[in-house]
């Protein structure tokens, strides 16, 4: 059965590197938050940033969450993305396959990620 769950997140850091000089911006950048809700702890994130001088842009994120779902401990990884474009945000993101510890081992489902909230469509089998 698959449970849909709503966060929010306060980002606590941002350490951004560009990655090579030239247009479009290409940047690597560690993200740190903090979680209420649901979903309750911090993570880190190694995002790959684009930003072009027409107001397009798009990261890819591989993202360690540590604390608890639902009131289950354990760590999963998120890999999530989105593309900002004059047609709107396209987003996507998913749990990895076989990355959850403690509580939270065998635990499946998708992920949207955007300005500071997250939902999370998992199943835990």
């Amino acid at each position: 059965m698959t449970t849909q769950v709503k966060a929010t997140f306060t980002i606590t850091r941002w350490d951004e590197t560009a990655a090579e000089p030239g247009e479009p911006k290409l940047a690597e950048v560690t993200v740190g938050k903090t979680f209420t809700g649901p979903l309750d702890g911090t993570s880190t994130a190694r995002l790959l940033t684009c930003t072009a001088a027409d107001g397009g842009a798009g990261y890819v994120a591989s993202e360690r969450f540590t604390g608890s779902l639902d009131g289950r401990a354990g760590t999963f990884v998120l890999q999530h993305g989105a593309t900002m474009s004059a047609a709107g945000p396209a987003f996507f993101g998913h749990v990895v396959p076989g990355s959850a510890t403690g509580d939270l081992v065998g635990l499946t489902g998708t992920a949207r990620v955007e300005h500071e909230l997250i939902t999370l469509d998992y199943d835990l089998g």
